[in-house]
């Protein structure tokens, strides 16, 4: 079952997408469970709930659904957590050793964007770059965890990331710093759906990118160094997670950082992919010009 949020920018509505032996995949509206994808939702089991209600056929079809825009998969999250260089293969085109310590930082929680709509490059961005990531959506607090095994516990799924990061703001000269490289309009898209961990190995996922049709990234979340469970552990020692927050666990080899492929231009076509999570695909364009597209 794939957990989604439809409809316009500030109202979409909680559905499950639910595939289908005989046919098109079967759309039912989430509303007669809950308000919204949201922190609530999943910290009052509403993930069992969902199984449930399919289960005893009891949910309404959502018709039209196919035709509504596809928002972020969990509403709003309170917070989004980055790590870097979780790839040994890009630590190393990005000119640094491999982590012994997860690398950790923050991106505003109004980054978060749908994972079709058209995506924003800076008015005076030149360096800006893709990077599909696993994300791993928080079900219940977690603050001094004892163990990996206990993190494993407060998953409450996983979605499809693209952490879009301007590394001339990030990385480069004495001003260089991640939080503003990373905290840019729309710059993670998320979606189109949440699978709940329970219904999907997250440690053995291919993840893919294209740029205009040409392959970029080709790896799997079994190349991480630190696995998903390493990662909420190790985050719940700095800061309190909790229901509905995302963790983006970093991103392989085959950026444009590397210095093999330019960085996107306005009119480019980015598409992200984890196999089971679902592909997202952005427009992008110059933030602040006239006639931008919107959201599809």
């Amino acid at each position: 079952m794939k957990i989604m949020r439809l409809g316009d920018i500030g109202k979409e509505q909680p559905a499950v997408m639910v595939a289908s032996a005989e046919g098109p995949a079967q759309y039912y509206s989430l509303l007669p469970l809950t308000r919204d994808v949201d922190g609530a939702f999943l910290a009052g089991g509403g993930v069992g709930k969902v199984r449930d209600a399919l289960e005893a056929a009891t949910l309404p079809v959502l018709e039209g659904a196919e035709g509504l825009r596809v928002g972020a998969p969990v509403a709003r999250p309170g917070s989004i957590v980055g790590v870097g260089m979780n790839y040994a293969a890009h630590a190393a085109e990005s000119g640094s050793a491999p982590p012994e310590i997860p690398v950790v930082f923050l991106k505003p929680s109004n980054t978060a964007a749908g994972p079709f709509d058209a995506a924003p490059i800076p008015p005076h961005s030149s360096r800006y770059d893709w990077e599909v990531e696993l994300g791993i959506v928080i079900g219940r607090e977690a603050s001094y965890l004892e163990s990996p095994e206990e993190a494993k516990a407060c998953i409450a799924g996983y979605v499809t990331a693209n952490d879009l990061s301007e590394r001339e703001y990030q990385l480069p000269g004495a001003a260089g710093q991640w939080t503003k490289g990373k905290s840019l309009p729309g710059s993670t898209p998320l979606g189109p759906w949440l699978v709940p961990a329970d219904d999907i190995d997250g440690g053995n996922l291919p993840l893919r990118s294209w740029v205009n049709g040409e392959p970029r990234q080709d790896s799997a979340t079994s190349e991480l160094i630190f696995d998903a469970p390493t990662l909420v552990h190790h985050c719940s020692q700095y800061m309190r997670l909790e229901p509905g927050d995302v963790i983006l666990t970093g991103t392989p080899e085959g950026v444009a950082l590397s210095g093999r492929f330019p960085y996107l231009q306005p009119g480019d076509l980015v598409e992200v992919e984890v196999e089971g999570l679902g592909r997202q695909r952005q427009e992008l364009y110059r933030a602040g010009q006239a006639g931008r597209p919107g959201p599809d």
